[in-house]
């Protein structure tokens, strides 16, 4: 640096801006050369506090440039994933692709036949319950109206709320609820998470159709 732009420097680093604003006032400096210069330079309190709420601040919208930056990321990522699955998921207007939908769900938190005979299923994820529904109707034309419905909830909450937010998540009329008890083991010992509404348990008619769904996976299972 010529030695008018290393005073000038000087100067504006003695009334406390940081090596952007620097660079912003008299151009592109390399901050090695900046660092070098300004090395020994004292400062006074005030260019000292300066400087520190500068960098503060600077960092307050680093991270907060780096959040919007990660947010929308993570949108287009979600984006992305839900253009390459839609026609996946579109496969499902072929009843045949339904079932085998249906098996796996059922696999997973369907009742068993050796355990129980006929249809049932229970969950505390309103999405399980209600796709399991859905995928009865279409692939075997199971109607609500056949479906009998339990809760299985905590002794500090309140069976009618449950039951009505379980009925109006399924479609289902309040008169295919069975009246149900808390679990005698949590009296006494509040319920910790606020978005639990307890277990639905949905049951009907339908133990071909139990065995098909068990089947189907081990089927499967034996050609993988």
């Amino acid at each position: 640096m010529d030695a008018q732009t290393k005073n000038n420097v000087l100067k504006l680093r003695r009334r406390g801006k940081t090596y952007n604003e620097i660079t912003a006032n008299l151009g592109y400096i390399s901050k090695g050369s900046l660092s070098y210069w300004l090395n020994n330079v004292r400062l006074s309190r005030v260019a000292l506090a300066r400087i520190e709420k500068k960098r503060k601040t600077s960092l307050v919208k680093a991270r907060q440039a780096a959040v919007i930056k990660l947010k929308q990321k993570q949108e287009d990522q979600a984006l992305d994933m839900r253009n390459r699955l839609s026609p996946l998921a579109n496969r499902l207007a072929d009843s045949e692709i339904s079932k085998l939908a249906l098996s796996f769900l059922y696999l997973g938190e369907g009742a068993k036949w050796k355990s129980h005979r006929g249809l049932q299923l229970g969950s505390s994820d309103p999405k399980i319950v209600l796709l399991y529904t859905k995928l009865l109707k279409k692939c075997y034309g199971i109607d609500k109206d056949i479906f009998r419905c339990y809760v299985c909830y905590r002794a500090d909450q309140n069976f009618n709320k449950l039951k009505k937010y379980w009925a109006g998540i399924l479609g289902i009329p309040l008169t295919s609820f069975y009246k149900s008890s808390p679990d005698k083991r949590t009296i006494g010992k509040p319920t910790k998470n606020k978005a639990y509404k307890g277990v639905c348990v949905i049951s009907c008619a339908g133990t071909k159709i139990q065995q098909e769904l068990e089947l189907l996976p081990n089927l499967i299972l034996e050609g993988l």
